[in-house]
């Protein structure tokens, strides 16, 4: 069965590439799906074209260094196109992402994109967010009082790691994930909810954000969504 979604992801990330167009600034997600996007476009630049790219971690950093895809750090105007994977999407596109631990890094590079396109096998469809945990990245810095916060709006917890060897983020946070009992009702409010959270860096929820999910199953790969983000 893993053969086979590896094959999914696989093939929603080659049809991905199709919207990769010369001189493009992109940004290159985190993941297993976003991996296989990110060594298309190291194929794609071996092969003369020219393009420059903002990684969502480290980890990513580090593969398109290999690759020898050139790295932007530093960011002025919009990035062309950004691909990445998601952990769960919804019917209205909103997603639940950093499962991963990058999903701070994501959101800032999601938002700063002229367009933003997803790609996922399909058991990463969801009639509603929730399903699994959702990750919340949170100051070290009295961590506890935080959790006790968030708890506060319905949710229980677990330190991502345990408490004796925590989870790291790229930016030196912690990752609680959340679990929401029958799921995320709103996400957009529950979002705004979890902003507004004192020790709260960022969440998962990426909402309103998302202009096409390139989705992968046995009948191939299908575009579903907005062609372009309205303004």
């Amino acid at each position: 069965m893993q053969l086979l979604t590896d094959e999914y992801k696989q093939a929603a990330a080659e049809k991905a590439l199709e919207l990769v167009q010369d001189g493009m600034l992109i940004g290159l997600g985190t993941g297993s799906t976003a991996r296989y996007f990110t060594e298309g476009v190291g194929r794609l630049v071996a092969s003369g074209m020219t393009v420059r790219a903002v990684p969502t971690s480290r980890a990513t950093s580090e593969l398109a260094a290999e690759l020898g895809i050139p790295i932007v750090t530093e960011l002025i105007g919009q990035i062309d196109l950004t691909v990445d994977g998601a952990d769960e999407v919804d019917p209205a596109l909103n997603l639940i992402k950093g499962r991963g631990g990058a999903m701070a890094r994501e959101k800032l590079v999601a938002a700063a994109s002229k367009r933003f396109v997803v790609v996922a096998d399909e058991s990463k469809l969801v009639k509603r967010l929730g399903v699994g945990v959702l990750p919340v990245e949170v100051l070290p810095f009295l961590w506890r009082s935080t959790a006790e916060r968030l708890i506060a709006l319905g949710a229980s917890l677990v330190v991502r790691g345990g408490e004796e060897s925590p989870y790291v983020t790229d930016n030196g946070n912690l990752v609680l994930d959340l679990t929401v009992e029958g799921g995320i009702k709103d996400p957009g409010g529950f979002g705004l909810e979890l902003k507004k959270t004192v020790g709260v860096v960022e969440h998962g929820l990426f909402v309103g954000m998302t202009d096409t999910v390139i989705v992968a199953g046995p009948d191939g790969p299908r575009a579903i969504g907005r062609s372009s983000r309205s303004s």
